[in-house]
């Protein structure tokens, strides 16, 4: 199995040194990018999706314990191994749950212990692929709760008691009876995609996707639009309210 890497250090002897020590002792390391400085390197982290990022937390204008100020979630697929010349450092970032704390200078020694620590968790964690067993659980039609991911957490909400989805920009708002409205950080089309073998779940206009189950009336007037539980009204676009009309005449 090999790995890459980011090191983000602002010396630029200590870049030179970190790399010769994985070229040299880590074979298991086939790819090695660098950075000067946190932000240059989250840049990195985006582009290149590494394994480990080397870090170090005594830089100019930023602290590498910052990191989570220029990462985003989604991109939080690495584990963190912290280079410093201050130990006063390792409490803190051990707390920070890095995988390993180096004091400089670097020895190879020390560099390959870490890295052979990385990968043992790797083996044993697997967490990508728990993760995708655990999506793909969620898509079957067994499992009948949708998971939003709120600031709090992530709110398990069954699929009977969404009333409807509704496109806000790059979010979604989720109106349910149980948890009442709540704003999603993911847009409409990642909870069409979700549902697209869930036949209750029906999209007539590009700015919503209603369940069926919960239509209160559907109004002539005004165009057409429906009435969901909650008083919610949804509009219809012209090129679905024959096919909306089929549906309804089939419940």
């Amino acid at each position: 199995m090999s790995f890459t890497a980011v090191i983000i250090d602002d010396e630029k002897k200590a870049r030179l040194l970190l790399r010769t020590i994985l070229d040299e002792y880590c074979s298991q390391i086939d790819l090695v990018y660098e950075a000067e400085d946190l932000p240059s390197g989250a840049e990195l982290i985006k582009k290149n999706k590494p394994d480990m990022v080397f870090l170090d937390i005594e830089m100019p204008e930023y602290s590498g314990l910052q990191i989570l100020e220029f990462v985003d979630k989604e991109d939080l697929n690495f584990e963190i191994i912290f280079t410093t010349a201050y130990s006063e450092y390792a409490i803190e970032a051990f707390q920070f749950s890095a995988i390993d704390y180096l004091l400089k200078p670097l020895r190879p020694k020390q560099v390959q212990d870490a890295v052979t620590k990385f990968e043992k968790e790797a083996k044993k964690n697997q967490l990508h692929d728990k993760l995708l067993e655990l999506s793909n659980a969620f898509k079957t039609a067994s499992f009948n709760k949708i998971a939003l991911p709120v600031s709090d957490g992530v709110h398990f909400i069954p699929l009977d008691d969404i009333i409807c989805f509704k496109a806000d920009g790059m979010y979604t708002k989720v109106f349910s009876l149980s948890e009442g409205e709540l704003l999603i950080s993911k847009p409409l089309k990642h909870f069409q995609a979700l549902l697209e073998n869930k036949p209750l779940f029906y999209r007539p206009h590009r700015s919503f996707l209603i369940n069926l189950k919960h239509i209160k009336q559907f109004v002539k007037k005004d165009g057409s639009y429906i009435i969901m539980e909650g008083d919610i009204s949804v509009t219809i676009s012209k090129e679905k309210k024959e096919e909306f009309l089929s549906f309804v005449n089939t419940m």
